[in-house]
């Protein structure tokens, strides 16, 4: 399995690479699914609210926008905003790093078929995300 991290218009780094892996390696364990290639892709409010708009047309901030490749295994691109992560690490008086990790571990989900679409998926999401951030070391 691959990881790949970018960054567009964005000067943030994530330097902890195990940390996904952990992750991922719980995930793919739980949940009996076999990721490939990932790639994280850090960037700005403007570059996730212009993708938003352009190919799901949605006209709002988000903090991630998860496009999953399906074939034979699970790959996929997960667009995070930094901008709108830490903004709500302020909001919800969580450290950034913990706020950075959910919102992996909340795309990671979506590429597994979870969804968020209304509150019981929400909710079911949630108590996956607390789960799994139990595995970071």
């Amino acid at each position: 399995m691959k990881i790949y991290i970018f960054n567009e218009e964005s000067d943030y780094k994530y330097k902890k690479k195990r940390r996904i892996k952990n992750i991922i390696a719980e995930i793919e364990n739980t949940e009996q699914i076999k990721f490939t290639d990932i790639s994280i892709i850090f960037c700005s409010d403007e570059y996730l609210r212009k993708i938003n708009k352009e190919y799901l047309k949605r006209d709002y901030y988000t903090d991630i926008i998860t496009f999953a490749f399906n074939n034979k295994e699970t790959s996929g691109d997960l667009y995070i905003s930094i901008e709108r992560v830490f903004e709500n690490a302020n909001i919800y008086k969580v450290n950034r790093d913990n706020e950075i990790n959910r919102v992996i571990i909340h795309g990671l989900l979506h590429l597994c078929g979870y969804d968020d679409n209304n509150l019981k998926n929400r909710k079911k999401m949630r108590e996956k995300e607390n789960y799994y951030l139990n595995f970071i070391v």
